[in-house]
């Protein structure tokens, strides 16, 4: 578990249960905050610095999620935890949206890339977000439901007759469900952004309730202050419902931006901020109104200290049933505003009223939702468990419970457009299934967005998901290996575009063999030059990928690739194509390791044999110089004598060496056909010689005349050499040693993975090619004898040919047969006019 990118923890942790604490519905939010900022000394900012940002709209920026999340996964990947890794990779998106918001306060790249800039960051928010949900809920399934020791007197249920404040301390130590419930809730919380900036509240040091309303009942007479308007003829909190009349007009509009700022705060869970602010506006009594839905606990009850004789001070309210009852009136009525309805309803379960409210987004009504449904849980827990007649909570307060599953059912129905979209996007299925964990449907999802819309995802969103999986495969939520596999295959596809060595064979490298082969040889059959492949094969190995199987498939799937020519058709003899060269080139691949030896030269004779019979002989002699000089001598090295060579190596090396013989004899003929061609020209003759001609131009003739005669005889003695040379080396061919050519050496047995590697169709492509080449030889070797004079070797080719030791005549078909024997046939009458027999042997009588 150590080498891997997300491992597994064994570490215990603390989860808070403080619910009577008037900080408890944050205390989770901020831990988040904390764990996301534990390494922030840690983060390399110069990978940010880019000064081509302005022009690309903040991609760059963006761009260095890739080599990030990849330094996460190398430098954190071993020997620490998963949910350390998943800490890292929150930061590092956090940094790259604070460049992003400094990018946008800079103005750079004008509207346009402030508009580009903040649909970046709107995603990254969203990255950030699943995140941290990711984290909070697997750190509570992983470590806090397996290592979490259960006391014996926990484990049938909370104790009968506790407190309020025991029993549910109790109930979320034991109740998973629920406490994944709060866990969402404290995410929500932590996440919620307001959108706008807080509506103005005009607030000073001192502030008095409703004092223009106060001002105006004291001076009724005055007539700046709307004379004629009625308004309410008591202040206390209840006059505007009982009297049914407003407050002044400055002050309902007040109440509502105060009402409206404390359920934000509330909203994003901070519940004490929004006391302060009661305070703070002089409205103490909605204060005290907020503190009625804390948990009841008299610890005085359990104090059994004899040294102890003070009275402690009493927690919670001891009538929250009558305060819960009479919330839900208040959230039920329509005499309030929308916001002291939400506020109310939020700690007495009423549904009703938060999604008047909050109808628009995803977020908020999965906060609703799930607020109310832990309240029906803690209400009826207590009722269940606490010796206390409590006051009955209307029906429709009871009928309110639902389950995680009929909640996302409904937001996937909202009357609201928006709600129904995230519900629908990517975001919001990821959302809904890390919360459901049912992470097989996740995958799924994935797998089908991955397949559908390959082109519609972008490299960020494949970035992510990947992560996702791999994070679920490391805590064991895979349930579909291949399903998972296609996922990170379609990232390290959207790496392989962008051409980074390091991070494709990393991500490669978390997939099943055929898949790594497969991806990792598509990647370098893009690469092209010298020192981009060394890299690659380093990356590689690096990554622990099977090098040889995937360059041998690079190779193969360059060499047996079918591509036009182009509009220049085929090139000029003598020439490479593109084409060609691009195939000869691949075999450098096959060049980095010793131990790829012998399947360099496997697919090295594999391009000779085809480049032979298209008769591309430029083709073949670059083929060549692909391989190695020493490359005997490396294999008897590599095996450690000539007898452990295996069988596919040691045909494949005699092979080779009889391509060798050929391109030897072939070059020679060339050579010996341009010496031919190319005798000295005789210097041209001067004007008739005349008695007027001086003694010097005589001179100069002469000398130019011997001159000639000099290098004709030097010609003539290189051809000689020449010729007799280009004599060797073709015989070299036709009597090639150990079966003759292109001819496999024995072998006790074929190679084990003989019908891989097509052995039957090389055998048959080895028997063509003798059949073309070592008639074509025969007559090279017949023209370069005949045209030296020696007839009587042109004879006794004929003997070489119809030999049963090599019994080469079997490669002739009739009518090359036929030819040859043409040819024989006329050096036969050369020898017979030059008064010898046919076979060249002085005429005995």
């Amino acid at each position: 578990m150590a080498d891997s990118p997300f491992p597994r923890s064994s570490r215990g942790g603390l989860l808070r249960t403080t619910l009577n604490s008037s900080m408890a519905p944050q205390n989770l939010s901020h831990s988040l905050l904390i764990l996301e900022q534990s390494n922030a000394e840690q983060e390399d900012r110069s990978l940010m610095e880019n000064t081509g940002d302005d022009l690309d709209r903040g991609h760059s920026r963006m761009d260095v999620l890739y080599p990030q999340f990849f330094d996460v996964l190398q430098t954190q990947g071993a020997g620490q935890e998963a949910f350390e890794v998943i800490q890292a990779l929150t930061h590092v998106c956090r940094g790259v949206m604070e460049q992003l918001e400094l990018d946008i306060d800079h103005g750079m790249g004008g509207e346009q890339g402030t508009r580009q800039r903040e649909s970046l960051l709107t995603w990254l928010r969203q990255e950030i977000n699943t995140w941290r949900l990711l984290h909070a809920l697997f750190y509570d399934r992983i470590l806090l439901q397996t290592d979490r020791p259960v006391d014996d007197e926990m484990q049938d249920g909370p104790t009968l007759g506790g407190s309020e404040k025991e029993v549910i301390q109790q109930l979320y130590a034991l109740n998973a469900t629920l406490r994944e419930y709060q866990l969402v809730v404290d995410w929500l919380e932590a996440c919620y952004d307001r959108g706008e900036q807080q509506n103005p509240l005009h607030a000073h040091d001192r502030m008095m309730a409703w004092e223009n309303t106060l001002f105006q009942l004291e001076n009724l007479q005055g007539a700046a202050f709307g004379k004629g308007h009625e308004i309410v003829t008591r202040l206390d909190p209840d006059a505007p419902v009982r009297e049914k009349r407003p407050l002044h007009a400055l002050d309902e509009e007040d109440n509502l931006h105060l009402s409206r700022a404390i359920f934000e705060l509330i909203r994003s869970g901070r519940v004490d901020d929004g006391l302060k602010l009661c305070k703070h506006f002089g409205q103490t009594w909605r204060a005290a109104i907020l503190e009625g839905w804390r948990l009841h606990e008299d610890p005085n009850f359990e104090q059994n200290v004899s040294g102890l004789h003070e009275k402690l001070p009493i927690e919670g309210n001891p009538r929250r049933d009558i305060w819960k009852r009479c919330a839900w009136m208040l959230a039920d009525s329509k005499n309030y505003d929308e916001y002291s309805r939400a506020t109310a309803g939020v700690f007495s379960g009423h549904l009703g009223s938060l999604k008047t409210l909050l109808h628009s987004n995803w977020h908020d009504l999965l906060w609703a939702h799930l607020k109310v449904q832990i309240d029906i849980r803690v209400e009826s827990e207590i009722r269940g468990c606490c010796l206390k007649n409590y006051q009955p909570m209307p029906d429709d307060y009871w009928n309110g419970r639902m389950t995680m599953e009929q909640i996302f059912d409904e937001l996937n129905v909202a009357k609201d457009a928006s709600v129904r979209d995230y519900a629908q996007g990517q975001q919001g299925i990821i959302q809904r299934h890390l919360i459901l964990d049912t992470c097989g449907e996740l995958i799924q999802h994935m797998v089908r967005w991955v397949e559908k819309d390959t082109a519609q995802q972008s490299p960020h969103q494949l970035r992510f998901m990947a992560h996702i999986v791999l994070f679920l495969r490391q805590i064991g939520r895979v349930e579909q290996e291949r399903q998972a596999e296609k996922i990170v295959a379609a990232y390290v596809e959207a790496l392989i575009a962008r051409g980074e060595p390091q991070l494709i064979a990393y991500y490669t490298a978390s997939l099943s063999n055929p898949l790594q082969v497969k991806l990792y040889s598509r990647f370098l059959e893009q690469v092209e030059q010298k020192r981009p492949r060394e890299l690659a094969v380093d990356a590689a190995l690096q990554a622990g990928l099977d090098v040889e199987q995937i360059t041998r498939v690079t190779v193969e799937n360059i060499r047996l690739a079918h591509q036009s020519l182009g509009e220049f058709g085929e090139p000029k003899s003598g020439e490479i194509s593109a084409i060609d060269q691009r195939k000869i080139s691949a075999l450098e691949w096959l060049t980095y390791l010793p131990e790829q030896r012998g399947e360099l030269l496997w697919q090295a004779n594999a391009m000779i044999r085809t480049y032979l019979a298209s008769n591309k002989v430029e083709c073949m002699r670059q083929t060549f110089r692909m391989v190695p000089a020493d490359i005997v001598q490396q294999l008897v090295s590599l095996y450690g004598s000539v007898d452990n060579i295996p069988p596919r190596e040691e045909c494949c090396l005699k092979e080779y060496l009889c391509y060798k013989v050929y391109l030897s004899g072939v070059d020679s003929f060339v050579e010996w056909n341009r010496l031919q061609q190319n005798k000295p020209k005789k210097p041209l003759a001067s004007h008739a010689a005349s008695s007027q001609d001086n003694f010097t131009e005589r001179m100069a003739s002469e000398r130019k005349e011997q001159a000639h005669r000099s290098e004709v005889v030097r010609w003539e003695h290189k051809l000689k050499e020449q010729a007799k040379q280009t004599i060797e080396t073709l015989y070299n061919v036709l009597m090639f040693p150990d079966k003759g050519w292109l001819v496999d050496p024995f072998i006790p047995k074929l190679p084990e993975n003989a019908v891989q590697l097509n052995w039957d169709h090389r055998l048959l492509q080895m028997e063509k090619l003798r059949s073309i080449c070592i008639p074509e030889i025969a007559l090279l070797l017949n023209e370069v004898m005949f045209k030296s004079g020696d007839f009587a070797g042109c004879v006794r080719l004929a003997d070489e040919i119809s030999s049963e030791n090599r019994q080469l005549y079997k490669v002739y078909t009739k009518h090359k047969l036929a030819e040859l024997l043409a040819k024989i046939a006329d050096a036969s009458l050369e020898l017979l006019n030059s008064k010898l027999d046919p076979w060249g042997y002085p005429i005995t009588t």
